[in-house]
């Protein structure tokens, strides 16, 4: 009779420590499933939708309209090569570039693509892809003040237009420049067109794209170069997306599709050989 009811504690015994490490697999697996939603959530979540939600602002040569109103721009061809390789459709929704973190947070928009600075700020905030497009932050001012501001020195008791939190107001601080801040780079030309401000601090690229002969600012140029940098587009974090959009970028630069289109913009592709 005791031993009967020893072996049938031990057979218990047994039973409840096989039933323990069930559960710990269980939920070891579970867990290893989560991480793996997480991880690819987000590419499927915009392949089941069918469109992919692009964040950007007017802002030539990257994302502008031409003639008919319809978008073009060297970002907006890129985004339509990427999309057609993912098989869903394209939206462009104009933000407020000082919101873009928030808008791609809570999915008002998929990617930041617009000639958007790889720095620390977007580090933090997105889920990168690799640099494709070089890019200098240039100090524009009136062809007349040419010679007259070519240096940080003779720029120090003057004011000079930057758009609200971007790499031209970052290139201004480093600089110890008093600035004033605008909505949009295009703003900022404004302000030194009209005369409130002496000078601003742009995108090499916009500057090439907007100033000089035959463009809406022919009385502006650029004078001189503050910073070098590079674009790259800007995730979710933890998304698939970045990794996706590598891929296809890639291949697309293997192919010779994207140095054609930085040919048309007059851009400069970030290569494996830099």
């Amino acid at each position: 009779m005791k031993l009967r009811k020893i072996l049938a504690i031990a057979l218990a015994i047994i039973m409840i420590a096989v039933s323990l490490c069930a559960c710990g697999t269980k939920k070891d697996e579970t867990k290893d499933s989560d991480e793996d939603k997480t991880k690819t959530s987000d590419l499927a979540y915009i392949q089941d939708k069918g469109t992919l939600i692009i964040g950007m602002t007017d802002s030539a040569p990257m994302n502008y309209k031409d003639e008919n109103g319809e978008w073009i721009g060297f970002d907006t061809e890129f985004t339509y090569l990427v999309a057609e390789e993912l098989g869903v459709d394209v939206k462009f929704v104009p933000i407020v570039w000082d919101t873009r973190w928030f808008a791609l947070e809570t999915k008002d928009i998929d990617c930041v693509w617009n000639g958007m600075t790889l720095d620390d700020t977007a580090k933090a905030n997105a889920d990168c892809t690799d640099p494709y497009v070089r890019n200098a932050q240039v100090v524009v001012v009136k062809d007349s003040m040419k010679d007259t501001y070519k240096d940080v020195d003779s720029l120090k008791n003057c004011t000079v237009a930057v758009e609200v939190l971007s790499a031209g107001k970052g290139a201004a601080e480093s600089a110890k420049l008093k600035f004033a801040e605008y909505p949009a780079q295009s703003d900022a030309l404004m302000a030194v067109e009209s005369g409130k401000a002496d000078a601003c601090i742009i995108d090499i690229t916009m500057a090439n794209a907007m100033t000089g002969e035959g463009t809406g600012y022919e009385h502006l140029t650029a004078s001189f170069s503050l910073t070098e940098e590079v674009y790259a587009i800007g995730c979710r974090k933890n998304s698939d997306l970045d990794e996706k959009i590598n891929e296809i970028m890639a291949d697309l630069i293997a192919d010779g599709s994207l140095q054609k289109l930085a040919e048309k913009y007059e851009l400069t592709l970030v290569t494996d050989e830099e």
